[in-house]
């Protein structure tokens, strides 16, 4: 069996490299020219996700190449007032499964090192234009007009899927979730520092902030409530623009920003997928932000792909029929991600404040509901979650 793969972010070397473990061959194509090793923004690794880093023998190398632990959040007010501290409990798993901040490029560097180290490199530059099931095999065609042929083409292309439109052209389109996202890093003391190990998120009047300290760098990203999520620049350009909107919060946001890269303030709208009718159609399947897109905000975008890779290449390993192992991955995941989906979305609802009376009423009763997330743990289920990549699967949920 070969396994075509398009997209080489996160998902798809990580699912080349349980590919290649699994005895699988697999070619794994990426419209970019490259890992894209600068990108500024930064994702959370769950203990979920660390293992099954683990698993695909990469979870050292991105602990030793990640920015810093990140076991606890630090809730505050546009002034400075603690609203609430939560720890995800981390720590007691020990340093290898211990929640971690690390930037999207490094990541996606440290994946597309191993697989090609594994001997399953990604071409780069090979946009994907177009795909064909032909019931026994796959083929697809290439911007640069190149073609690849397989048994199984597997879209790990990200939010805006190009598979994902074509094999099924009635899918739901993501869902602007009314938010905007911008962020990289600054110098480490221009914002106030955080606590080792902790991520403080500020719920300002106009905007929210997330940041934290370590090694000498601060992370940093704003969320921006917006109507649009592809607006036309302000007046005064996005940098002016959201120092605008911390003008009634701690001066020492906007000062600190001020002294940020500009390139950084160039918002994306942050989007979700509820739910998909279809993970996979024929000999085509999705995985990742491709199938289940979720808002960062559940800190788990990254760590379901891993997931996924894990499962996906085991139902191809002990499944002969290839359409029978793409419905069963759909199967045995479906239910899992969309609870994290849902997580995410009721999450990123609480920076939505417009307007400063709702701002405060906001500040007043979010005490009462991180006490209470203190009390049920909601994340414990999703961190606890472990996949075992040699435990044989049979064949569920099937479907054409």
């Amino acid at each position: 069996m070969r396994v075509l793969i398009s997209g080489g972010g996160i998902g798809g070397p990580a699912l080349a490299l349980a590919l290649h473990r699994a005895g699988i061959d697999v070619r794994t194509f990426e419209a970019h020219p490259g890992p894209a090793a600068s990108l500024g923004s930064h994702l959370g690794l769950a203990p979920n996700g660390l293992a099954a880093l683990h698993a695909l023998g990469a979870g050292e190398d991105v602990i030793a190449r990640s920015a810093f632990p990140s076991d606890t959040i630090e809730f505050t007010n546009g002034r400075g007032r603690v609203l609430g501290r939560l720890s995800d409990g981390s720590t007691a798993q020990g340093e290898h499964l211990r929640t971690r901040t690390i930037t999207r490029g490094r990541l996606q560097t440290v994946l597309a090192d191993a697989a090609a180290r594994a001997g399953v490199p990604v071409a780069y530059g090979k946009r994907l234009v177009s795909h064909t099931d032909h019931g026994d095999h796959v083929t697809v065609a290439f911007a640069d007009g190149g073609t690849a042929r397989g048994d199984v083409l597997i879209g790990a292309d990200g939010i805006h899927s190009p598979v994902r439109r074509t094999m099924d052209p009635a899918a739901p389109r993501p869902a602007y979730t009314g938010l905007l996202n911008l962020g990289g890093s600054l110098p480490a003391g221009l914002l106030p520092a955080t606590p080792e190990g902790t991520t403080r998120m500020v719920f300002g009047r106009r905007a929210f902030l997330g940041h934290q300290t370590g090694g000498g760098t601060t992370l940093w990203f704003v969320n921006l409530p917006h109507p649009d999520p592809a607006p036309a620049e302000p007046a005064g350009g996005w940098q002016r623009h959201v120092l605008d909107r911390f003008a009634d919060d701690d001066p020492a946001i906007a000062a600190a920003l001020a002294h940020a890269d500009p390139a950084a303030f160039t918002p994306t709208g942050i989007h979700d997928i509820a739910s998909l009718p279809r993970w996979s159609r024929g000999r085509v399947g999705l995985l990742g932000d491709a199938a289940h897109a979720m808002a960062p905000s559940s800190g788990q975008g990254a760590s379901q792909a891993l997931e996924d890779a894990l499962v996906l290449a085991s139902c191809l390993r002990d499944i002969d029929d290839p359409v029978h192992a793409l419905s069963t991955y759909e199967h045995l995941r479906r239910d899992r991600v969309e609870r994290v989906v849902a997580i995410g979305r009721r999450q990123g609802s609480l920076k939505l404040a417009r307007n400063p009376v709702t701002a405060f009423l906001r500040d007043l009763a979010l005490p009462l509901v991180f006490k209470a997330v203190a009390r049920t743990d909601p994340h414990r289920e999703v961190f606890a979650h472990r996949i075992d990549p040699d435990r044989p699967v049979r064949p569920a949920g099937v479907r054409g």
